[in-house]
């Protein structure tokens, strides 16, 4: 797309802006015109849809008919990491290039990782539940028979990219163990093919993007291999776990507790039995959603979409479009 074109380059931003997003987009202005949807406004987001050159998409599915409406588009820019919301085959056809946003996230996320980590292995939501309701004292005998400090902790990675990374960091500087598993055998002394690693890990964190390979990769015998008393936290893709095989597990004892930011179905409906267990702390997949996340994030979408107007090649991209 030629800068004559597109002197103005024409955003639909897929989510519902703040104060500070607004202040950072604001000096941008004279070229770049944004139009912002709440993820859950089709309506509106239909309308708009014809008249943008670039869409700033978040999590709601962006879909082949979707797409088919999005008749000027040029550019869908992921706010993220992930595209498995993206039907990039259909965007590839209509020759619209898909860009992520690889490692800006990481930072959030690890520290939201953490947060399942120590509210889950510290069994956060029954304790504050109790304290709220004057239960609290005298203190729960089984504490000292079931809660963990993470430095006595073996934690296992499952995915090696730039989140589980700083995951690993985080946990060694806490005096806990970390093993890890990937694709293949990387040769570092922490790797460990999965079902080792599920052997050993007194709390497995899944750090992976949702394919074909990656769907239901923990089911019922991986759940089972876990150690007694184990803790499963997940904040990369739902389906990843089986989320029925992980809800009898847990009913059952053998896990100790999960924290999960994310899940099969989401938003996750109120009555979904994984929220009916103590033994779990959720989030709504807001893991990675901070102040420097979105500086991070709007930082790339602008400068792809000062390359868009200018003809220059676009960074990140996911698929090749002619």
């Amino acid at each position: 797309m030629d800068r004559e074109a597109v002197e103005v380059v024409k955003v639909l931003a897929h989510f519902t802006p703040g104060a500070k997003v607004l202040d950072f987009v604001a000096p941008e202005s004279d070229w770049l015109d944004i139009r912002w949807c709440a993820e859950d406004d089709d309506e509106t987001f239909h309308r708009e849809l014809p008249g943008a050159d670039v869409i700033w998409h978040v999590l709601r599915p962006l879909s082949g008919p979707d797409l088919e409406r999005a008749t000027r588009a040029r550019l869908i820019h992921k706010l993220g990491a992930g595209v498995n919301t993206i039907d990039v085959d259909t965007a590839t056809r209509r020759g619209i290039a898909v860009a992520n946003m690889p490692g800006a996230n990481a930072p959030s996320v690890a520290e939201g990782t953490l947060l399942l980590m120590l509210a889950a292995l510290r069994r956060l939501p029954a304790l504050d539940r109790a304290t709220r309701e004057g239960r609290g004292w005298p203190s729960d005998p089984s504490l000292g028979e079931t809660v963990r400090d993470i430095g006595g902790c073996t934690v296992g990675l499952v995915g090696y990219g730039n989140i589980a990374k700083q995951v690993e960091r985080i946990v060694l500087a806490m005096g806990g163990q970390v093993v890890h598993t990937s694709t293949r055998d990387d040769g570092t002394p922490g790797w460990r093919a999965l079902p080792d690693l599920l052997a050993a890990a007194d709390i497995v964190s899944l750090h992976l993007p949702l394919n074909e390979h990656t769907r239901h990769l923990i089911g019922p015998d991986e759940l089972a291999a876990m150690k007694p008393g184990a803790v499963l936290v997940n904040t990369s893709r739902g389906p990843i776990v089986d989320e029925e095989a992980l809800v009898e597990v847990l009913r059952s004892g053998h896990l100790a507790a999960a924290g999960l930011d994310v899940f099969a179905e989401e938003p996750v409906p109120a009555g979904a039995a994984l929220l009916t267990l103590d033994n779990v702390v959720v989030t709504p997949h807001v893991t990675w959603y901070t102040v420097d996340t979105m500086r991070r994030y709007l930082e790339m979408a602008v400068e792809n979409c000062r390359r868009l107007r200018d003809g220059e090649p676009l960074a990140h991209l996911v698929n090749e479009v002619r």
